[in-house]
């Protein structure tokens, strides 16, 4: 019999903002980006991604910009700090005692995410989820670069990256529950035998009246 699974996307789901511009702004504040303009681009893009609309291969391009030159291990000891510092704060009260509740009762969890998954990877298991899948990057040199590694997490890429972790976990194949706040989840959501939208966005929200999908609304 196969075991079901609880898929959780992580921005705005788990956490009480996104965390590629949590990171971002940690950069910022440590004095590590060097042009003027850089958080203007990344909130441009970011209202992009509100739409649908982001161009991800161009998102990664510019918010990895700032890691030039730094080692791997150099980039996840600052991963581990803004994690601790900067994501911790954020995570929902809600959340944190669902997931303790799926603890309780042995049920496998799995964060899918669009942000890379140096930031994803670092924040799954503070929260006490072992699995996790972001958007992986190619490395070289010792270091991170800003080109992405197979296909990316996102919209329908999400369905892609999961069917691929279910391949190498075949126990986990029965019910999937999924809970996301983005439109930009709905190939997954579809995918899905039953959704949560968590403070889903407009676009989400109209789309799971359609469907009947539960809505949670959580706050810090």
């Amino acid at each position: 019999m196969s075991n079901p699974l609880y898929v959780f996307d992580l921005d705005h789901t788990l956490i009480h903002g996104d965390s590629s511009t949590v990171w971002s702004r940690f950069l910022s504040r440590e004095g590590l980006i060097k042009d003027a303009d850089y958080l203007a681009k990344e909130h441009k893009l970011m209202l992009d991604y509100q739409r649908g609309e982001m161009n991800i291969h161009e998102y990664v391009g510019v918010t990895l910009s700032p890691l030039t030159g730094m080692t791997i291990a150099d980039v996840d000891s600052l991963v581990a700090r803004c994690v601790e510092t900067d994501i911790l704060p954020l995570v929902y009260p809600e959340a944190k005692r669902l997931i303790e509740q799926m603890h309780a009762l042995g049920q496998q969890m799995l964060i899918i995410s669009a942000s890379v998954s140096l930031l994803v990877k670092a924040i799954a298991p503070r929260l006490g989820i072992q699995h996790a899948i972001g958007v992986d990057l190619a490395t070289g040199n010792n270091a991170y670069t800003s080109v992405i590694s197979g296909v990316p997490s996102y919209q329908a890429g999400k369905i892609t990256r999961l069917k691929e972790w279910q391949s190498a976990h075949p126990e986990y194949g029965g019910e999937l529950t999924f809970y996301t706040d983005s439109i930009n989840d709905l190939p997954l959501c579809l995918e899905a035998d039953r959704v949560l939208m968590v403070n889903p966005c407009q676009k989400l929200a109209a789309q799971g009246a359609r469907y009947d999908w539960q809505t949670l609304n959580w706050s810090l």
